[in-house]
């Protein structure tokens, strides 16, 4: 699989009001969305797995690839670990982890994983305490010798600042509550794919 420049993460608290997760993350596919992120660990088994099913059943007729926050369902395109989760024992299609440090990317590349995200880049609302933003600068100096997995930059990411991230050096922005607030998330996931392709 080749990895795309923008990931979708999921939160469907985020949603706005009488929004399903699927039907939102529809317009972002039908804009161009080509990877998403299916996070929700707070599910049942059974709804999460559910949900997967559905999600895959949509994305899969627009070549978009479903990866799934952490192992145990079957036919997704990949699995997503915490930085603190243990590495599969068999490895699946696709792997990525979250980092927060030099050492996690540094541990993550050993174990030859195919992409990482890392955050908090910027403040966000989405994910507080991860200790302060790196911004760009923290951001270049963080990547400026790194070699392995594509890096995504996480956390504050908007179409307006996209730019910054890649000319920091990362591979790639991972996005989440951008995507998921607003009520046309396709137009933002517009701007945002215009934006990097424009880098």
């Amino acid at each position: 699989m080749i990895l795309p420049p923008l990931l979708m993460l999921t939160d469907r608290s985020q949603l706005p009001p009488g929004r399903r997760l699927v039907e939102h993350t529809a317009y972002a596919a039908r804009a161009g969305v080509r990877a998403v992120v299916l996070r929700e660990r707070d599910l049942p088994a059974a709804e999460r797995h559910a949900l997967a099913y559905e999600l895959s059943a949509l994305l899969d007729p627009l070549g978009a690839a479903l990866i799934v926050a952490s192992p145990g369902i079957p036919g997704v395109d990949g699995i997503h670990l915490r930085s603190d989760d243990e590495f599969p024992d068999t490895r699946p299609g696709v792997v990525g982890r979250s980092c927060h440090s030099a050492a996690e990317i540094e541990r993550a590349r050993d174990e030859r994983v195919d992409y990482v995200v890392l955050g908090p880049v910027a403040a966000t609302r989405s994910k507080p305490g991860y200790g302060p933003a790196l911004g760009p600068s923290g951001l270049r100096q963080m990547l400026a010798a790194h070699t392995g997995p594509t890096v995504y930059a996480l956390g504050g990411v908007t179409a307006d600042n996209a730019t910054d991230w890649l000319d920091a050096g990362a591979g790639g922005v991972a996005v989440m509550g951008e995507l998921m607030r607003p009520d046309d998330p396709g137009t933002v996931a517009t701007r945002l794919l215009d934006r990097i392709e424009a880098t």
